[in-house]
Parts: C-alpha cells; sequence; structure tokens
C-alpha cells in the first residue's frame, strides 16, 4: 500500500502547516498539495523529492511506512534526521512497545530477559513479550528502557535498583564523565560513567562509580546500544552506614559538651 498521501498530510499538520504555506514553500500550486494529500492525483518524481527534502524524510519511507503507525519518540527521531535510507548509516528505528493510544512505554528487561536481549535486542516480537510500564513525567519525544543492575560497582547506586534509561540514537551524543547503559556482544548490558571516547582508536573508555574498580575501555564496534541514565527506582529502604552513625553520635556528643562549657561561663 501506498502511504504518501496520508503521510505528507500528517506531517504537514505535525508542522503546524496549512497547505498554502507548503505549497509557497515547495513552490507549488495549493490545488497541487490538496491533490495529493487527498490520493486525487500520483506525486512526480521532482514532487517527491521535493517533500523528502522538506521534511527530511526519505522517499523510500514517504512512500512505504504508515508513518501514523509509530510512536511519538520514532517520528521524533525521525524528525531529527535519523531517516536510515536519507543517512545511509546502520541507524534504526528502534523496536518498541505502545499503548493502544499509540504512546510509547518503558520496556523492562528484567534478570530473567537479560541473557535474551542481547542477541534479540533488534527483535519486535522479542520487545513486545517484555513487561511494560510508564513514568508520565518524562518525555514523550523520547524512549526510554529499564534494565536492574547487578553488583556493587557504581554504588551508591545499590545492586537491584532499575535504571531508566534513554535511547541514545548517535553516538557523537555520548558526554564524557555521564553514566550510561552500554549494551555490547561481549559483555552484555553495563551500567557505567563514560569517561571518555576515542574516535581515532575507536574506544569507548567505562568506568564505575566504586574505586575499587578500575576503568576499562571496549571497541566502539562491539556496542550495539547505549542507553543514557535518566534515573533510578529503588524498591528497598537504604539502610543508614556504620560511619554515618558514628559521625552522627560523635557530633551529638560533641554539641553536648560545648553547651556544657558554655553553661559554666
Amino acid at each position: 500500500m501506498n502511504f504518501f498521501s496520508p503521510n505528507i498530510k500528517l506531517l504537514r499538520k505535525r508542522r503546524m502547516r496549512t497547505q498554502e504555506d507548503l505549497a509557497f514553500a515547495l513552490q507549488l500550486k495549493r490545488t497541487t498539495i490538496n491533490s495529493l494529500e487527498n490520493r486525487i492525483s500520483k506525486p512526480s518524481i521532482e514532487q517527491l523529492q521535493a517533500f523528502s527534502k522538506y521534511y527530511n524524510f526519505a522517499i523510500d519511507t514517504l512512500i512505504n511506512i504508515d508513518v501514523a503507525q509509530l510512536s511519538e519518540s520514532q517520528l521524533y527521531t525521525l524528525e531529527n534526521g535519523a531517516d536510515v535510507f536519507i543517512r545511509g548509516t546502520k541507524l534504526r528505528v528502534l523496536a518498541a512497545s505502545v499503548t493502544p493510544d499509540n504512546e510509547d512505554t518503558i520496556e523492562l528487561v528484567s534478570e530473567k530477559a537479560k541473557a535474551g536481549y542481547t542477541n534479540s535486542y533488534a527483535d519486535p516480537e522479542y520487545i513486545a513479550k517484555l513487561s511494560v510500564f510508564q513514568l508520565p513525567f518524562l518525555s514523550k519525544n523520547k524512549k526510554y528502557r529499564a534494565f536492574p543492575i547487578e553488583g556493587d560497582s557504581m554504588l551508591p547506586i545499590p545492586e537491584g535498583a532499575i535504571i531508566v534509561g534513554e535511547y541514545i540514537q548517535n553516538f557523537y551524543d555520548i558526554v564524557s564523565g555521564k553514566a550510561y547503559i552500554v549494551l555490547t556482544m561481549e559483555e552484555g548490558i553495563v551500567f557505567k560513567i563514560i569517561e571518555h571516547m576515542d574516535n581515532k582508536k575507536g574506544e569507548l573508555t567505562l568506568k564505575s562509580l566504586n574505586r575499587q574498580y578500575k576503568p576499562y575501555t571496549i571497541p566502539i564496534s562491539d556496542v550495539r546500544e547505549i542507553w543514557k541514565f535518566s534515573l533510578f527506582l529503588n524498591f528497598d529502604l537504604p539502610e543508614s552506614t556504620p560511619e554515618y552513625n558514628d559521625i552522627m553520635y560523635s557530633l551529638n556528643e560533641l554539641k553536648g559538651d560545648v553547651r556544657e562549657i558554655k553553661g559554666k561561663l
């Protein structure tokens, strides 16, 4: 099925343009825009190229993809220049779960699902089987996924906490010193600080918050996905550390001694 007509109509309305606005921008007649949007006429090669350039969508996408079925985050990604047919790269529209109202959900890659995720992260059928939830305060223009973390390498974020990450489409958007969830074929899912990205060597340097763990490098070519840390969810009440208790006890004793000295003056 050819989706060109409904696609260009939807994209025009998303930009809040009238048919007259679009006709002026593309140097076409308003009646031509109307005919194309309502399947009265078929677009010429020149018109396909003009719409593709204006919306930053590949001609293949405009014709063969039902844009109305994409989630808000997928549309936002495409509208910001990540169409794989235009970029000629390995960028992809992320497999995602949506509500009946076509709103993005946050998939939870549970401990049981983590082993399969390494090989099935791009499989829509696998993603569709994951548990999902929503956090209404997160942006609808971004795609999020949640991962439980293991071990103590990222303390004070405790083991078992759920990390919610924002999908990074372009690795050049990585900011050194920020926390990310990194998926590689060798190590699977890891939660680390990306200390440095060396484009010449093709390496990422990863480090832990826990200084007992030394930084290490991985090849960028091995990376399959990167999710920027947004927040973490912890369902256990944090315990006060012995060191903190000792400090507070000593401080209270010191305050008592100071009050006693002041009373004698």
